[in-house]
């Protein structure tokens, strides 16, 4: 019970990485705060975080609606303690693609937008909104979710490889803003990690997956959020400005 009676705020909560971390938190005694878009996802996992949890249908991208869910929860609980910025999308495209020598597609500006707006702003959004609190507070943690390929790039994600690289930028600059309020700041970069969304994937692009991965497998929603839990609690409470890679020793492109 690492975490008894903190309220933790985890966006883009309704599945995948946000879920199992929803669900791991509740295990260790937090008051857990979830967002996000699919409100009936949303309402159906609150059954199995207790009476003390909340669902919220949050756009991160939209900065309005961002600041009034952070204001509802203070309304509702006092106070936060964790922030964990989990929501984000893909819209992978390569940014040209030649064929005998001719322009055949390109990533569309509108994909461009729509994954900064979530995977970054959103970040930036929720993060502004809390800090305020958490100074008021005493203090309090920010976790960001970035991605391997926001170290080490990837193929057709130039996107959502630029989100997951700002993350890493702004958790680092975050942590040397607000440290004086007690205030830890780390990122989180998962490898390859079987949620829903890759559970739909070719069986041979899986393979491939698990194949470039040391340990041979893909990461379980579990295992990152078994990362966050630890980031969140006492026992990280020197670590700050960190990105932990839970991976399984991928490096991405190799």
């Amino acid at each position: 019970m690492k975490l008894k009676d903190k309220v933790c705020l985890v966006t883009g909560g309704a599945a995948g990485i946000g879920k199992a971390t929803a669900v791991q938190f509740a295990q260790d005694g937090a008051k857990v705060v979830i967002c996000d878009v699919n409100a009936e996802a949303g309402e159906s996992l609150l059954l199995s975080l207790g009476e003390d949890a909340s669902f919220y249908k949050v756009n991160v991208a939209d900065r309005q609606d961002a600041q009034n869910w952070v204001e509802a929860v203070m309304r509702k609980y006092g106070r936060i303690d964790v922030l964990i910025n989990n929501a984000g999308i893909t819209r992978d495209n390569q940014l040209v693609k030649y064929k005998n020598g001719e322009l055949v597609n390109q990533m569309p500006e509108a994909d461009f937008d729509l994954v900064i707006s979530i995977n970054l702003k959103g970040v930036f959004n929720c993060t502004q909104a809390v800090v305020p609190f958490m100074i008021a507070g005493g203090g309090g943690v920010i976790l960001n979710a970035s991605s391997v390929v926001g170290l080490d790039g990837n193929f057709g994600q130039t996107n959502y490889v630029a989100t997951k690289a700002g993350v890493v930028g702004m958790t680092k600059t975050w942590a040397r803003e607000l440290g004086r309020y007690n205030i830890r700041v780390n990122a989180v970069a998962p490898g390859f990690i079987a949620t829903e969304m890759v559970a739909k994937m070719p069986e041979k692009v899986l393979d491939g997956m698990r194949g470039h991965t040391p340990l041979g497998r893909l990461g379980q929603p579990e295992d990152i959020a078994k990362a966050y839990a630890f980031l969140s609690s006492d026992d990280a409470a020197f670590i700050t400005g960190a990105v932990l890679r839970v991976d399984g020793g991928i490096v991405v492109g190799t």
